[in-house]
């Protein structure tokens, strides 16, 4: 079992700006993970954006507390505390603290999708 607190070392060291507007944090990402490509945590200021942007990998975005507009593709939405947002491989994405206080997030991530899995499940 492996236990991280978002005060640990191996947490804090990863701090890094996301996107254009969050600080964020790998809570548990590659070093440990065999299955899952990554837990992140994200703080969103008032006015801040995690700019629109791609991934390869499938991701999920969970509203721990604040508010804001998630923007998935052409789908915006208003997003508060306990939303999940499903971003699939591949989608423009991005979030807009539209509330007065700040915005906290995690996001689970999966593997990044690879060409040669995809010709095996035919998703070109």
């Amino acid at each position: 079992m492996i236990v991280r607190n978002l005060m640990d070392k191996e947490v804090l060291e990863t701090t890094y700006i996301a996107h254009g507007g969050a600080t964020a944090q790998m809570v548990l990402d590659r070093r440990v993970l065999k299955e899952i490509g990554f837990l992140a945590c994200a703080t969103l200021g008032k006015g801040k954006e995690i700019e629109a942007h791609i991934d390869p990998m499938e991701e999920i975005y969970f509203i721990m507390s604040g508010e804001g507009k998630m923007t998935v593709g052409d789908d915006s939405r208003h997003v508060v505390q306990g939303d999940a947002i499903w971003v699939p491989a591949g989608s423009s994405h991005s979030l807009l603290n539209t509330g007065q206080l700040d915005c906290f997030i995690l996001v689970v991530a999966s593997h990044a999708l690879q060409k040669d899995k995809c010709k095996i499940i035919n998703c070109e």
